[in-house]
């Protein structure tokens, strides 16, 4: 390590040297074209500044060098520095080869024949030698290996939920038509039942299908965020108009504190404002209050939606943006659930650097703010 430190500093002082030297024949040359130019009586035209350096004489000269100088002496003492940061790289580079270069090669092919043996998918696939030496080299093995399975398990239960709940309306929709082709040819009533439970299927299934690629595009980083100055407290005006004229048999509520001004994805951010009204409004009945709310909290910018519905069990609060996760799954066919809202929301907020805060109590309602990062002057 020594040796290696005293080659960095001989390569630093030689690329200080080069340095010094270049800056010294800029100089040079700089001067005699000074020089010739002050002397040159066959300009034909004149140079003011010249004019001024000629009757300056000797002490412009000197003034001239001395500054040459001093630059000189700055650039010998920054230089090295400046030298010494460009190859930081390469001497980081250094230290891990000189590293590497004390494992025993024995060592080595050992930990690749391990890590040879291992399937990366098995749950309880692990990399280990019994070296001490070559601990920290399994142990970021190791970590590789459990970010690798927890995404290949996450990944696998997407799918399996995407397809279980894709099962049931394409079943609801197969059955119905099963019945008209028998029966709703003469039956009227028949026919328009099935007509209409198709339909319902058929939205429901879109929209659940439309989720599933907001999610997965996210999940491959191609949702597009156009950030700009958005008023929360206006946004939030626009969805409780919205709201109250398609659910009018909900009480609505709007309190807000003036303009709000949060840097954001205006369209993400509304989404996820009805995303929060659209599962109130699923958990409350006619006449129940729901009332959307802008406020500062902890400094930073929020809007909330609280509703007194049936409320979030304790031990589920901690599940409720889980993908697919429903509180009560015997209400979810009625309601219209596809459990992916607010892991869509979820995605949005944490994109913004944001995040939630929730408040739940069984048979009271449910009150969910979404704090955005304080905007910046």
């Amino acid at each position: 390590m020594k040796d290696d430190n005293k080659r960095m500093n001989s390569i630093a002082k030689r690329m200080n040297r080069y340095w010094i030297r270049r800056t010294a024949l800029v100089f040079l040359l700089l001067d005699a074209v000074i020089c010739v130019m002050t002397n040159a009586d066959w300009l034909p035209f004149e140079i003011p500044a010249f004019d001024a350096w000629v009757s300056m004489g000797g002490k412009a000269w000197g003034v001239l060098g001395g500054a040459e100088l001093i630059l000189l002496i700055l650039q010998g003492r920054v230089g090295k520095a400046k030298a010494r940061r460009l190859m930081e790289p390469l001497e980081r580079m250094a230290m891990t080869a000189e590293q590497l270069s004390r494992f025993d090669p024995e060592k080595l092919h050992h930990l690749e024949d391990a890590i040879g043996t291992v399937s990366p998918l098995a749950p309880d696939a692990r990399v280990s030698t019994g070296d001490r030496e070559t601990q920290g080299l399994e142990a970021a093995i190791n970590n590789l290996l459990a970010r690798t399975q927890e995404s290949y398990r996450e990944q696998t239960r997407f799918v399996s939920d995407a397809s279980h709940e894709l099962r049931t309306p394409i079943a609801v929709i197969q059955g119905y038509a099963d019945m008209l082709q028998r029966w709703g040819k003469d039956d009227e009533t028949v026919l328009n039942e099935g007509i209409t439970a198709i339909q319902t299927e058929s939205a429901h299934m879109k929209k659940l299908i439309e989720q599933l690629l907001f999610l997965a595009r996210g999940d491959s980083g191609r949702n597009q965020m156009v950030y700009e100055d958005v008023d929360l407290t206006q946004m939030m005006q626009e969805v409780y108009e919205e709201s109250r004229m398609i659910h009018p048999e909900r009480e609505w509520r709007i309190e807000t504190g003036g303009p709000m001004t949060a840097s954001c994805d205006a369209a993400m951010i509304k989404q996820t404002a009805r995303i929060l009204v659209d599962n109130a409004v699923k958990y409350t009945g006619d006449g129940d209050r729901i009332t959307l709310r802008t406020r500062v909290k902890d400094g930073s910018p929020c809007f909330e939606v609280q509703d007194n519905g049936i409320g979030i069990k304790q031990e589920d609060l901690e599940h409720i943006f889980d993908r697919f996760f429903r509180s009560d799954p015997a209400r979810s066919r009625v309601t219209g659930g596809t459990g992916l809202g607010l892991s869509i929301a979820k995605w949005i907020v944490e994109r913004h650097r944001g995040y939630f805060d929730v408040t739940s109590r069984e048979e009271i309602g449910t009150r969910i703010a979404v704090i955005l990062p304080q905007q910046k002057n």
